[in-house]
Formats: structure tokens, sequence, C-alpha cells
């Protein structure tokens, strides 16, 4: 299932959505051996980058082997955005893509993320000006409204392809709604119906079948996995082997879970230091083992771990390390 946004090809259109916090270097590669089309950086401020902060370098770094890699940037300045986009262009990113929907308060208030949807004048402005800047494709991911008054996902799509972006992502869900209720996929649809480029559909995909029902109900050209993916990679491969074959393969063993948590903790301690990677492998750590007996134990008591090798141990110990 080949996917084509603008001139670039990807081997499938399972995306791994931008999620701050979660979606850096190491987990990309995860999902991406995984069998992931491709991913999305965590989000990075264009400020940021104009004003050198040190943190953006990290948030951008691309591997040689992880396969095509967007970045996401947002901002609500077009002339700032188009500027850091002719910066970044030379970079290893497959293309470029807008945020336009994160609900969080600090960065909606300062009128960006969703608060673009309010403002569709000053959107238009930002991707024009990018477009216009720079040859790779532009992309945009926003939501299905600000609020359920006023619902606008369609008419703002039409503006991006008027603007020259070369695909649009849709998460169903108003601002509003954060990450609560259920995700609308009946405007995903509408959306598809209102453009000819690329429709990306996101949200409420925890399973290889809600990918499957997600395209036929919409039409949408892509699938973006954002949450379902936390603690569990495998949901690409999955996914995919569902999606070409009808069969859904079973979870992964306790074994499996344990050499992939091992895993990632062993890429972040290359990538951030082992101090640090420990110390984020413990949010991890709780998705990973949802759901396997005595989580909430496990959740506890991985707070103590402070080194790879009691990781290691740990793993081996509490959830096992067999098959």
């Amino acid at each position: 299932m080949k996917f084509k946004i603008g001139d670039v090809t990807f081997d499938n259109n399972l995306m791994l959505a931008p999620m701050a916090g979660v979606t850096d270097l190491p987990f990309r590669l995860l999902c991406r051996e995984q069998g992931c089309g491709l991913a999305v950086t965590e989000m990075v401020s264009a400020k940021a980058i104009l004003y050198k902060n040190r943190n953006t370098k990290e948030l951008m770094e691309v591997a040689e082997n992880e396969g095509p890699v967007a970045l996401q940037l947002f901002g609500s300045d077009p002339e700032i955005m188009a500027r850091i986009a002719a910066q970044v262009e030379s970079g290893p990113y497959a293309f470029l893509d807008v945020n336009m929907g994160c609900p969080v308060p600090k960065i909606v208030n300062n009128g960006e993320g969703s608060a673009l949807m309010k403002d569709m004048k000053l959107a238009e402005r930002i991707l024009t000006a990018m477009v216009k800047t720079v040859k790779k494709p532009v992309t945009v991911k926003f939501r299905k409204g600000f609020t359920e008054e006023d619902v606008n996902a369609a008419e703002f799509a039409k503006m991006a392809e008027s603007c020259g972006v070369a695909a649009v992502a849709v998460h169903g869900r108003t601002r509003d709604q954060y990450y609560s209720g259920k995700a609308d996929w009946h405007i995903i649809r509408k959306v598809k119906e209102s453009v000819a480029i690329p429709v990306i559909g996101n949200g409420d995909v925890f399973h290889p079948e809600d990918a499957k029902v997600l395209m036929e109900q919409t039409g949408c050209d892509g699938v973006m996995i954002a949450r379902g993916a936390k603690g569990n990679p495998w949901i690409f491969s999955r996914t995919l082997h569902y999606l070409e074959t009808g069969e859904i393969l079973p979870g992964p063993a306790p074994g499996e879970i344990s050499r992939m948590i091992l895993r990632h903790g062993t890429l972040l301690s290359e990538h951030k230091g082992e101090e640090t990677a420990m110390r984020e492998m413990r949010k991890h750590m709780a998705w990973y083992t949802a759901g396997l007996p005595h989580s909430a134990r496990l959740r506890n008591d991985i707070n103590q771990v402070g080194t790879l090798d009691e990781l290691r141990r740990f793993v081996e110990e509490r959830i096992g390390y067999d098959s």
C-alpha cells in the first residue's frame, strides 16, 4: 500500500503521529522497525529554532536508518514560520508539517496550535508563506474544529489546499474535547469529500481493525496512529498484517514486551544518557505493562530503577524473558 505526499513516496500509509514527550528518535526507530510508513517528530516551536533554544536540537534530530520523518513546526507568525521552514528544509526531513491542532492551553493562549482554527486568515497566511518559501511538501494537521459550535475542518482543509499544501491530517475531535469522548470519523469523511489532496485520518485507532474501519468509513488515504502506539510499537506490524491478509495476529507475549522495553531503554540511554533514559522509561513502562498482571505494582516499582542493568533485571524478574 504505497502512499504519496507531494513527490515523496512511502512504503505504506500508516503513520506515527507527533506526540510531545513520546515520539522522540528512539521511539520512532522502534515503530519504524515494526513497519511504520512514516513518522512525525515531536512538535518544535519555530521561535525556539529562531532563538537557537538548546532543547530544539534534540527534538529535530533524525537517525540515518529511521526511514522517512517529517518535522512538525508550530507558531503563529507567517514570516518566522516561512523563515524557519527555509532554514530547516535542507535537513533530513521528508516534508514539513504544521501543527494547527494542539489543544494545550499554553500553546492555544499564545495563538498557536488549534487556536489557528479560529483565525483562518492567519492560518492561510502562514501556510501560503511556507509553501512559497520551500520546495519540500508542506502539510498541516488540525482538528474537527475549536468547539462543537464552530466545526470548520472541511473549510479549513479547502483553505489549506488552496495554499498549495500537499496533504492534511485531521483529528476527529474538537479542541474542547482534548482527547476525551469519541473521535468523530464523519468529519474526516467530510474533509475527504472537500479536497483532492491526500487526507490522513487520526483519532481512536487502537487496534488493527480500527484502521481498516476508519479507511472504509471515511475514504481517507492514510491512517495516523497516536495514543494507540504508546507502549505498543507492534500496532504497526499487526495492522499491516491485518490489512494485507485479514488475519489478526496475537498481541506480544511477555517475553516480547520485555525485549522491547530493554531495546527502548538501551536506545534512550544511547541517545539521552542513562539517567535521563531511566527517568523517561517510567512513563513508557506504564504503557508497555498496561493490562499485564500486577501492572499497578509494576508501575510503582519501576520508579526505583535507575540504571540499564537494573532495568534488565527488573523486566526479567517481573515480566519474564522467555519465548
